[in-house]
């Protein structure tokens, strides 16, 4: 072999070598797979996975346009016999399995506006309700069973609702029970005067039966040392759902102190599937507290009417008017429309 051979088949073997590695270096790496959002049906439609978390989570709220409208009364202070308001609504809801059961984080956010401009509190963004709840124990601020009425705008069978509470809740489908306690800071009347840092205690019970449905609630004040119990029944009855409601109160508590006991009666008249008609009626006994644990000898009746009617997907309107009769109280006309978008 001679000089020149090697010389050029050093060559040769340097560019192969050279050209194998500056090849390598230009290989382009391979792209992440992308990770698209997942459906979570477990829990319902709306939910999706968190990407990169077994976590489902659910958007969804509404806007809302109202006008309030009241005759025949000037309680308090009100100046005008109508009131525009808007209300928007935002919940964020997380879900997820684990070994002590169901995992829940839930954050209902709510603005109202009803004056112009935005420096009144009414114009402000607040926590509606924000609670953890894992199996059956519910701890945070949340909507009380006493919440849960009648369907339609006429009855009146609680005082408040909302509280910060530890609840926990058996529930076997057919049947369910719960027990809260309940913070009640805040709740006043003026026959007892303010006391905050108070406590409740309120307890639930019912059951469901093909078309029937019964629930029963009692609540406790420990402050004022009353207490206040409530049932409801409902039951399909030809066309619509025949709903019927008793509840008495021992004298001033935070659940009901609206009446010494009361009788609340509707029919939700199904006309269409869109319209629903809802005729409801509310007898009085002791309408107002005099002291902590006496009401007044005022009787009376309310009467009213409630339509819902579902407009498009997502689009219903609703319209309540109601008449207001109590002893030694002028008589009162009230009610609303309302326009509301849900998403």
């Amino acid at each position: 072999m001679n000089i020149k051979s090697l010389l050029i088949g050093s060559a040769a073997a340097l560019a192969a070598v050279s050209g194998a590695k500056a090849a390598d270096a230009i290989v382009a790496a391979e792209p992440e797979p992308l990770e698209y959002v997942r459906v979570c049906d477990a829990f319902g439609a709306g939910f999706f996975y968190i990407p990169g978390s077994e976590t489902c989570l659910k958007f969804d709220g509404f806007v809302r346009f109202q006008v309030n409208f009241n005759r025949g009364t000037t309680a308090n202070g009100r100046t005008s016999d109508w009131d525009a308001i808007t209300r928007a609504q935002f919940n964020i809801d997380t879900r997820s399995d684990t070994e002590l059961g169901v995992l829940r984080g839930y954050i209902g956010l709510q603005g109202n506006t009803d004056n112009a401009g935005t420096t009144v509190a009414t114009d402000a963004v607040f926590v509606e309700q924000a609670f953890i709840e894992l199996g059956g124990l519910k701890v945070g601020k949340f909507y009380n069973w006493w919440d849960n009425g009648l369907s339609g705008e006429t009855d009146n069978l609680a005082s408040n609702t909302l509280f910060n509470s530890i609840r926990y809740t058996y529930d076997a489908g057919s049947f369910y029970a719960g027990l809260s306690v309940d913070e009640l800071e805040g709740v006043t009347y003026a026959v007892t005067g303010d006391q905050p840092n108070n406590v409740g205690v309120s307890g639930n019970l019912g059951g469901k039966f093909g078309g029937a449905a019964i629930d029963l609630i009692g609540g406790y004040d420990v402050d004022r040392s009353n207490g206040a119990a409530r049932i409801i029944a409902t039951a399909d009855v030809g066309p619509g759902t025949l709903g019927l409601a008793g509840v008495w109160a021992s004298g001033a508590n935070a659940y009901y102190a609206v009446s010494e006991w009361a009788v609340a009666a509707q029919y939700a008249y199904k006309a269409t599937d869109k319209l629903t008609i809802t005729p409801g009626v509310q007898y009085y006994s002791g309408f107002g507290l005099v002291s902590q644990d006496t009401f007044s000898n005022n009787d009376g009746w309310k009467g009213g009417l409630t339509v819902d009617y579902k407009i498009t997907d997502g689009l219903s309107t609703k319209l309540a008017v109601n008449y207001q009769d109590i002893d030694n109280t002028p008589k009162d006309w009230s009610g609303f429309v309302r326009l509301q978008r849900s998403f």
